[in-house]
């Protein structure tokens, strides 16, 4: 049970560093190719503070990518949380012997979650109810469907 609460105590402290990072705008520089690798090595071995790591030095480049969906209307901390999650399952994903940088292979992994819940929106808005108007007639009365229970 301890255990439980100690990953919700550090889930809460990522949560409040992203937050913090959002509301300042003020992203860590990306780390040097020598640091990225060693860090990817770490945390091939297992150790969670260099996946950490990879993950906040990477945010700068999800808030760059959510500047491409500023046209979509939709909340722009939403979506960088949603592209920090595409961020996250990069990091977990990638494989340094393919011959692909890490920044490349999280900037398709960042846009396919963003483009991924987008599409999913856009599935739910055109649902329509039975009792919303669907116009109006000559005299100006809204029209239904006519289905009422």
């Amino acid at each position: 049970m301890t255990g439980l609460f100690a990953a919700i105590a550090v889930f809460i402290k990522q949560l409040t560093l992203l937050v913090s990072y959002v509301k300042n705008n003020a992203f860590p520089q990306p780390l040097a190719e020598e640091d990225e690798m060693k860090h990817l090595q770490r945390m091939a071995e297992g150790n969670a503070q260099s996946r950490n790591t990879l993950i906040e030095h990477n945010l700068r480049l999800v808030a760059h990518i959510v500047k491409k969906f500023d046209n979509t209307g939709e909340d722009l901390e939403d979506l960088i949380s949603i592209g920090t999650i595409g961020l996250i399952k990069a990091i977990e994903s990638f494989q340094p012997n393919k011959g692909t940088k890490l920044a490349t292979f999280a900037a398709r992994c960042i846009e396919n979650e963003i483009l991924m819940h987008l599409r999913s929106l856009k599935k739910t808005r055109k649902d329509v109810s039975l009792h919303d108007p669907i116009g109006t007639d000559k005299e100006g009365n809204e029209m239904t469907s006519g289905v009422y229970p």
